[in-house]
């Protein structure tokens, strides 16, 4: 049993910090920190409610590294799980390495002045972390997360090479709201507004925001629109999978999202640029960030569910092989049982696991690593055990043959 630090406490912190409290053979102590110490305060007061387990509650500023050194050396704890922003996640590192902790985060890191994300900042940490016989584990959410341990066991248990890799991401819920993001707005909207990019033929090419769009039927959502976007994941997952062709990744968006954000667009509201308004300086995506829902109030009013997973078509033993791997969440059950809706569900369950991996030795390498670069096997059954069943099934469905 080990100890650990929770850093954030929105949506994702929230689940996090329940499913740790669900598994005390694992987790002996926990504490959650956040520069709102109230927030941390109410989700212990809910985790004492449904486990009757008491976790320790702290504040700190995660972009100060002395604030974060005192904290952990205060603790002692086994590991930090960094559920924090993703600007955040450097600091966090260098307080790691300064305390000799492990650490864990969900996404990779994007620097506040830029709308830019991707591993080469953290990876750049491997040497320090491992001359300090130290563990740094990327992306242990959903998608990146469990989409990478999806392509490892496909790798593992069904493929040779897997030619082409499809990434799909379907969010079926509804919140009531005109426009409402389901994770940090911030980040959310300067994702979906980027350039997007794919894998093919060993360089990426590069496409304008939401170019390309399909009509995807999910298993219990239904048809939906699936439109190309670039996600983290394949920066890693081109380098350590056999034989990638073309990888791509795609996303839901319903109408009303997208005219929305159009409209955001249009008028300047995603910009990462400082403005000067009344004698202040503000950066208008902030600003919006403000006006909208906080995406950890969405739990009891988000009904329906997320359909995420990987089509990868390939082949095994000289044969062609084409499988469909997924997982289906219901928002309402994961209220139910952590009072956060299945967005969160499905990125905070897996950050669980992957500190379970670590905790309990199953992963556990000194260096800095992403989730395809370990045994799936364990991790594939702690998904079933803690919340995220899993299908994978052959299937024949093309992409590229699917209606736009």
């Amino acid at each position: 049993m080990s100890k650990v630090l929770i850093i954030g406490a929105g949506g994702v912190g929230r689940v996090v910090a329940h499913k740790c409290a669900q598994n005390p053979d694992v987790f002996s102590g926990i504490t959650l920190a956040s520069r709102t110490q109230s927030k941390c305060d109410a989700i212990a007061a809910e985790v004492k409610e449904k486990t009757g387990r008491d976790i320790a509650t702290a504040r700190v500023d995660a972009d100060k590294v002395p604030e974060l050194v005192a904290l952990i050396r205060d603790i002692k704890p086994f590991m930090v799980i960094n559920v924090a922003l993703p600007y955040q996640d450097l600091t966090i590192m260098d307080a790691c390495l300064e305390t000799g902790v492990h650490y864990l985060d969900t996404a990779n890191y994007e620097p506040p002045e830029e709308a830019k994300f991707e591993y080469k900042w953290q990876w750049a940490y491997r040497q320090r972390f491992g001359d300090a016989g130290l563990m740094a584990l990327l992306g242990s959410g959903f998608d990146p997360g469990v989409t990478n341990v999806f392509c490892a066991h496909l790798q593992k248990h069904h493929f040779d090479t897997m030619d082409y890799v499809d990434i799909l991401d379907c969010n079926g819920g509804d919140h009531g709201y005109k426009f409402a993001t389901n994770f940090n707005p911030e980040i959310n909207i300067r994702e979906v507004t980027a350039n997007g990019r794919y894998w093919e033929n060993g360089d990426w090419v590069e496409t304008q925001p939401l170019q390309y769009r399909k009509r995807f039927d999910f298993d219990q959502v239904g048809e939906k629109s699936i439109y190309l976007l670039y996600h983290e994941e394949m920066e890693s997952l081109t380098k350590n999978l056999n034989g990638v062709k073309r990888m791509r990744f795609w996303m839901t968006f319903g109408d009303e999202y997208l005219k929305h954000l159009e409209v955001f667009r249009n008028i300047g509201l995603d910009s990462i640029e400082p403005i000067e308004f009344d004698g202040h300086k503000i950066v208008p995506i902030q600003f919006l960030k403000a006006l909208l829902p906080d995406p950890a109030t969405l739990g009891p009013r988000t009904v329906g569910k997320t359909n995420i997973g990987v089509i990868c078509r390939g082949t095994k033993d000289g044969r062609p092989v084409s499988r469909y791997i997924y997982n289906i969440c219901d928002h309402q059950a994961c209220f139910r049982e952590t009072n956060a809706q299945a967005v969160s569900y499905t990125t905070g369950v897996p950050a669980m696991i992957g500190a379970m991996m670590m905790i309990r030795g199953d992963w556990m390498r000194p260096g800095v690593w992403n989730m395809e670069e370990f045994d799936p096997d364990p991790f594939m059954a702690a998904l079933d055990a803690h919340g995220l069943p899993w299908t994978c099934n052959p299937t024949d469905i093309d992409i590229d043959a699917l209606p736009d």
